[in-house]
């Protein structure tokens, strides 16, 4: 049953309407009194609640009433309702418990699908697993390993990953996933995709750490002919390549501010407006956000909207760093030398054990990405058919002495440091190949020179 909490009868009518076209039993409920009463003798798999039901609009009302109802419900999904007006107070109720929150008007589509989602068998809500729900033929994940992706490792931090994974993959909940540079986040997200019922449908990157705000709106959701200069044709934007599927919003922390209001707008109602069409057009994707920022601090510092990261994080998976899950170290150094032997025509080739040791040692500030460019590097400078600790130090860009000694010293921020140091010194400040050096991005790169005080 979904309890509909409002003191307009338009509101609750109408909304009785849609969800109970769409399957669902409902009850209503005018304000809190009547509120507490169902609540008390029933158990609602979800909650569509309004924040004021006086001449009050400070929502005050609403916030003690989602307490009230979390002491009797604490299970239950709650999903907020609100006008534009007073996006701050969503974002407070948010933080007291509330699930999700729509705004007044809503849009039917979008609406059902933030039902659907609160409705779906999250790990963290057995009360929803007898709501009715959409047949779920989706394939798993973790039994095709990864149907194909290349997920390599079999550590205790990377299987709770793909447990993560597999058990919210059939759902539309949008994902944020964080961690460091070069730990694989692209490939999570694919995953997530293949385990999904969108699976036959397009999966669709996008880096916006590469888009300007004043491209935003072209590339994001795209223009017609002669909307500004130099649109000589008409271009489709990525939200309508990835309709029906799932769009992957890698480096979500460098959106700039103004594009950070454009993207709540549209993950607000799922509509949008081509540049030079004012036709207003609907858009169904899954959302899956990447970042290897704190958006947090961010958030703290105002550089990134608190309104928009409550949107996007309502799954948040984080990848450990290489350092964090060494014993899947050798399994990737193994996936990679194979794989370089069969691209490059050449024998395969055996890796020693004090290679292995050696490699389980560094500090991998680029993470796999880095591990990658070294084992391929190193190959393709040993023609041998066995690779030692010697090749393997050869090929490293710091000093191997010096990294082992701080690793050995057990501090791996010590090393990440003088990795830099000697990547700057080699490549004479030249900061794209620094970066290119370590497999990290030139933002990853300056965060760093910033967090250990590199001038």
């Amino acid at each position: 049953m979904i309890l509909v909490i409002d003191d307009d009868r338009a509101i609750r009518s109408s909304l009785t309407y849609i969800l109970e076209r769409n399957g669902y039993e409902t009850k209503n409920a005018e304000g809190p009194e009547r509120a507490m009463e169902i609540v008390r003798n029933e158990a609602p798999q979800l909650i569509l609640m309004d924040m004021n039901f006086s001449l009050s609009t400070d929502g005050e009302e609403g916030l003690t009433l989602l307490k009230q109802v979390k002491l009797f419900c604490p299970d239950t999904p709650v999903i907020l309702m609100t006008a534009w007006g007073n996006i701050d107070l969503a974002v407070r109720g948010m933080r007291a418990g509330a699930f999700d929150f729509i705004t007044k008007p809503w849009n039917n589509a979008a609406l059902m699908q933030r039902v659907e989602t609160a409705l779906s068998p999250l790990p963290t809500s057995p009360v929803r697993e007898g709501v009715k729900r959409k047949e779920n033929n989706a394939p798993s994940l973790m039994g095709e390993a990864g149907r194909g992706l290349p997920i390599i490792g079999k550590s205790a931090a990377l299987r709770e990953v793909l447990d993560t994974v597999e058990r919210i993959a059939k759902t539309n909940a949008p994902v944020l996933i964080t961690g460091e540079s070069g730990t694989g986040k692209e490939l999570i997200a694919e995953a997530i995709h293949k385990g999904s019922l969108r699976s036959d449908k397009p999966f669709v990157k996008v880096n916006l750490g590469g888009i300007s705000s004043s491209l935003f709106e072209s590339e994001m959701f795209g223009h017609k002919k002669g909307a500004f200069t130099d649109a000589y044709n008409d271009r489709k934007g990525r939200f309508e390549l990835a309709d029906g599927g799932t769009i992957f919003l890698d480096e979500i922390g460098e959106l700039e501010l103004p594009s950070q209001v454009k993207l709540l707008r549209v993950l607000q109602d799922m509509t949008y407006e081509v540049l030079g069409d004012s036709r207003q057009r609907r858009t169904d994707v899954r959302v899956v956000c990447a970042t290897n920022a704190d958006l947090t601090t961010m958030v703290a510092e105002r550089t990134f909207r608190e309104d928009l990261y409550y949107r996007i994080n309502l799954i948040t998976i984080h990848l450990p760093a290489l350092r964090e899950r060494t014993e899947d170290i050798p399994l990737l150094v193994r996936h990679f030398a194979d794989k370089a032997c069969e691209q490059n025509g050449l024998e395969r080739v055996e890796i020693t054990p004090d290679a292995m040791n050696y490699l389980k040692t560094l500090p991998y500030p680029g993470n796999i990405r880095e591990l990658k460019g070294l084992v391929e590097r190193t190959m393709l400078m040993n023609q041998g058919r066995t690779l030692t600790k010697k090749e393997f130090e050869a090929c490293l860009t710091a000093s191997p002495s010096a990294t082992e000694s701080v690793v050995a010293s057990g501090s791996i921020e010590d090393a990440e440091r003088t990795l830099i140091i000697n990547a700057i010194d080699k490549y004479q400040g030249n900061m794209s190949k620094v970066a290119s050096a370590l497999g990290i991005s030139r933002g990853a790169l300056y965060r760093r020179l910033e967090k250990y005080g590199i001038k």
